[in-house]
């Protein structure tokens, strides 16, 4: 069993449900329950095409998300996305992809962490499916997860010492001290594999991974 520590921002009210049958619940029904529920634990909220986006604090993480896995049916995590707002603080924000099976519901969850905290709890306890996605934003935006059970990089390699998602890594890349391990040098952007050359072409030979560098 992992040790959960508890974030910043933690708001104190626990989380509360009137166990209401949930069977022929709408969507929209739903998200009305949870907003009802949860209360001043969200700190705002906005609808965009049919689906919904709550903010909450990173404190409140882990209530609200066993509140929504347990007692909502949201048991299916699509997907954790990070994104770096370079210059604002809190710089970062953490956004959750929830969607019910159950009730064919989605749910979009946020929260902000800032730079000098750099770390929420893990949620790979509730959907295990969490685990690699932590993970992947550990490895890419450098923020950390409280409580996971196997917290290393998963796409660059140990002791890599940047993080390239973040809006301060130049695209070109950076050199690193690793002679042994490719990508350590400064790639050039024009003509490169990852950018898209002007042509008439179709999509499919447009697409930067489909010129291959010389060897």
């Amino acid at each position: 069993m992992h040790e959960h520590k508890v974030c910043h921002g933690i708001s104190s009210t626990p989380l509360r449900f009137a166990q209401n049958d949930l069977a022929g619940m709408s969507q929209q029904e739903l998200l009305d329950s949870f907003n009802k529920a949860a209360g001043e634990k969200l700190q705002g909220k906005t609808e965009f095409r049919g689906e919904m986006t709550f903010a909450i604090l990173s404190g409140d993480l882990r209530e609200v998300m066993k509140f929504c896995h347990d007692e909502l049916s949201f048991d299916y995590l699509l997907d954790i996305t990070s994104i770096d707002n370079y210059g604002e603080e809190p710089r970062f924000e953490m956004v959750y992809h929830l969607y019910s099976m159950k009730h064919a519901a989605h749910l979009r969850l946020k929260l902000k962490v800032s730079e000098e905290a750099g770390v929420v709890d893990t949620v790979s306890d509730i959907w295990p499916t969490a685990n690699w996605h932590e993970r992947e934003i550990y490895d890419m935006m450098g923020i950390k997860f409280n409580g996971h059970p196997d917290l290393r990089r998963i796409l660059m390699w140990d002791g890599y010492p940047y993080f390239p998602l973040r809006k301060d890594f130049p695209l070109e890349g950076l050199p690193s001290e690793m002679p042994d391990v490719a990508f350590t040098k400064i790639t050039p952007l024009e003509g490169g594999p990852f950018v898209t050359v002007p042509t008439t072409a179709g999509s499919k030979d447009r697409e930067p991974r489909a010129r291959p560098p010389e060897l």
